[in-house]
């Protein structure tokens, strides 16, 4: 089960991934993140603190959506990566290619 909640600031919005990404749940935070980016937000944090696993459909949202939002100058940060989904991004080699930060407030001072 997966579970998605919301919070909309002035300049960003941060959206928190709570349950398992995979398979049968990618096509949620996908279609969410779609209209958050459809409606011309350019700062989208994505905090994995409550995210228990993720499979490789997951890892292909949030690499759909980094491209996105570099094409349209925003920025897509991720934080909160508990150690056994941070392993997961590293052995993907997305450590490298995402900005991940250990908090949420971390992330909101690079925006």
């Amino acid at each position: 089960m997966l579970q998605l909640n919301e919070y909309k600031a002035e300049n960003h919005i941060t959206i928190e991934v709570e349950g398992r990404l995979d398979t049968s749940t990618y096509s949620q935070l996908e279609e969410k993140l779609n209209e958050i980016i459809n409606a011309g937000t350019l700062n989208v944090i994505v905090c994995l603190q409550n995210m228990e696993y993720v499979s490789s459909s997951g890892l292909r949202v949030f690499l759909m959506m980094l491209k996105k939002m570099k094409a349209l100058n925003g920025k897509f940060f991720l934080c909160g990566l508990r150690p056994n989904v941070k392993e997961i991004f590293e052995i993907a080699g997305f450590s490298t290619i995402f900005q991940i930060f250990e908090s949420r407030e971390e992330a909101l001072n690079h925006l």
